[in-house]
Order: structure tokens, then C-alpha cells, then sequence
């Protein structure tokens, strides 16, 4: 099934939407919130099926997007990590860090924050552009309960929901941050996640259990800039980062858990290619400024200005959209 929440509330009105993003039906008489179906999901999501097949039969009012915060509007945890390694070793590499070798077997992992995300067609506040403003496009799952010291096996069996991720990053601000040897934390602004999040069931042979594979389209203004497949060189699957963030702690339901940013390596095993040049393309812009300071000796493609407009999305086998799109254009605050 496929779950949505409408503006209303700190956490939004929970709503069942058609396999074709068309229609809607107020899931109210099963759960008000995401988050309450969570809470309870072995009682409510029985319901929740029963929604979903009155849609399948036609019934159900116009789903738009437009009206749509977050799934979670907020959540009790935002844990990103940074499961395709390729990603990593090209961004550290643009600000001169070398790669440790513990991060092809330790997954990396930051706490963002979790209280205030973006709705997915909301803008994308900018206050100062020299912060270097840049998006991730990234897959993220929703948990049940997880208990302390879960094993990936097991971790496995706690996902709930899969949807997709604009993790906001301002470029300029992380090395600073970085350099106190505390993390992000300003550089690490509102997130945003796709109108839609759908059980893994939705997903058919495209998700196997661990890793989602399809392509993830994500353009700005108007253009073609990254198509990376979610399933190629992620060196960390969901499970094992659930286990990763579970080795210390239990979980509480309705945690989400992104992938990091999609990135794909080129046939050869170096960096991604430009979609121009017959590559995946590259779901950041770090990524693509990476590749044209080794290519060209410098960057040439500037970070998000006000005005610019970013869309996230990923469709299925026959083209239809799975999660609806993130389409944000940058807007100027302050």
C-alpha cells in the first residue's frame, strides 16, 4: 500500500493513496497519523490494506501532492548513512581527505534532525548563497521497534516503509563543522521526503529486501542531472545499516534510516560520468564539481541558487511514478 500525509496538525492526516497516485481515502477510522499506524502496526496496517483494496476498486477523491507534508512530518529519528562508499571517496577527495579503509566495512552514519522536515513541494530556504547549497538524492526506509543489538538478518524483518530523500547539505559550511571533530549540524538543514511512502510489497522484484533497484531520476530546472541506479555499488544494505545504528541502541518505531546519497561508478570503476557524456549522472552536485575538478582542473557547475528548482523521483518497470516527486525550487530567506 501506499501512505501519504495532508497538512493538518504537527504530524499530518494520514491517507491511503492509489497504486496510481490518482486517488485518496482518509485512513482516520484506522490511524490519524503515520506515525500512530506505526505505533501500532501489526493492528493497523490490516486496515490500512482494506483502504487500499477500496481504492483498487475505484473509489476514493483526487491525491495532489500539493497538499502534502512530509510523510513524517516529524519523527522521532533521522538517522543518513552513507552506503555507497563512491559517494564518499569522491567528496572527501574535493576537500582534500583521504578515505580510511574502515569505511568499505563500517558504514558512516550521522544523527540529522528529525523535528521540522520539509513538505516535499515546500521551498528550499537559502540564507546566505555562499554556504554552497547543494541536494542529495537518497532512498530512506521506515522502521518498526528495533531492538538494541538487532542483527542485519533480523533488521531486515523491522522495515515498515521505503521512500525517497532530499538530504539539504550547504557545502561550505561541513569542513568547518568537520574540523571540530563533532559532526554535522548547521551544514545539515531541513530534510525532505517524497510525498509517498510505499511498503516493500509495492515494490515487486524491484526491492529484495535489502536494497531498492531502480534508477533515481533527479533533474534541476528542467534538466536531466542524475539517473543513478539505487541497487548498483551500495556497499551497505538497509538491514546492515539498521544493524549499524541499532548496535547501541533500540529504535523506536517510525525511525527513518537513509541510504546517503545514490551514487553509481562508471563501467570502468571510476567516478560516474555526466548524463551528457553517457553516464548515470549524479544525484548531488558535490558529486558532479568532484568529476570536473579531476576532469578540468576546477569545478564549473555552481551550488543551488534562489530560483533554482529541483526534482527527485523514481518510477517503475512500466514508467509510472512509485513515491510522486520531490519539486522544490530554492527560495530566499532572510
Amino acid at each position: 500500500m501506499k501512505l501519504a500525509s495532508l497538512a493538518g496538525g504537527r504530524d499530518g492526516r494520514l491517507v491511503v493513496v492509489s497504486r496510481d497516485l490518482e486517488r485518496m481515502l482518509s485512513a482516520a477510522t484506522a490511524a490519524p497519523t503515520l506515525q500512530a499506524a506505526l505505533d501500532d502496526w501489526p493492528v493497523v496496517a490490516p486496515l490500512l490494506n482494506i483502504l487500499s483494496a477500496r481504492l483498487d476498486a475505484g473509489e476514493g477523491e483526487p491525491f495532489r501532492p500539493a497538499d502534502c507534508v512530509s510523510p513524517l512530518p516529524r519523527a522521532h529519528q533521522w538517522v543518513d548513512g552513507s552506503a555507497y562508499v563512491n559517494h564518499v571517496e569522491l567528496v572527501r577527495r574535493a576537500r582534500g581527505a583521504e578515505l580510511p579503509p574502515s569505511f568499505w566495512t563500517d558504514p558512516l552514519m550521522y544523527q540529522g534532525g528529525s523535528d521540522s522536515f520539509l513538505a516535499p513541494q515546500a521551498g528550499i530556504p537559502l540564507r546566505d548563497p555562499q554556504w554552497g547549497l547543494d541536494l542529495e538524492a537518497e532512498v530512506a526506509v521506515v522502521t518498526d521497534d528495533v531492538p538494541l543489538g538487532t542483527p542485519p538478518a533480523d533488521a531486515a524483518q523491522r522495515i515498515r516503509l521505503v521512500m525517497l530523500v532530499n538530504d539539504v547539505s550547504l557545502r561550505n559550511l561541513i569542513p568547518g563543522e568537520l574540523a571540530k571533530g563533532f559532526g554535522f549540524l548547521q551544514s545539515k538543514p531541513s530534510s525532505a521526503f517524497s510525498p509517498v511512502a510505499v511498503t516493500p510489497d509495492e515494490l515487486g522484484s524491484a526491492w529484495d529486501g535489502a536494497r531498492l533497484h531502480r534508477p533515481l531520476e533527479v533533474w534541476i530546472n528542467g534538466q536531466p542531472f542524475g539517473r543513478a541506479d539505487a541497487g548498483v555499488d551500495m556497499t551497505f544494505s538497509f538491514p546492515e545499516l539498521i544493524a549499524h545504528a541499532a548496535k547501541t541502541r533500540a529504535l523506536g518505531a517510525g525511525s527513518i534510516i537513509g541510504s546517503g546519497t545514490v551514487s553509481n561508478r562508471d563501467a570502468g570503476g571510476g567516478p560516474g560520468k555526466p548524463i551528457a557524456d553517457g553516464g548515470a549522472g549524479y544525484s548531488c552536485i558535490a558529486e558532479q564539481r568532484t568529476v570536473e575538478t579531476l576532469r578540468d582542473g576546477a569545478p564549473r557547475t555552481p551550488f543551488l541558487q534562489a530560483g533554482d528548482r529541483v526534482r527527485i523521483t523514481m518510477n517503475d518497470a512500466d514508467g509510472r511514478s512509485i513515491f510522486g516527486s520531490i519539486d522544490q525550487q530554492v527560495v530566499p530567506h532572510g
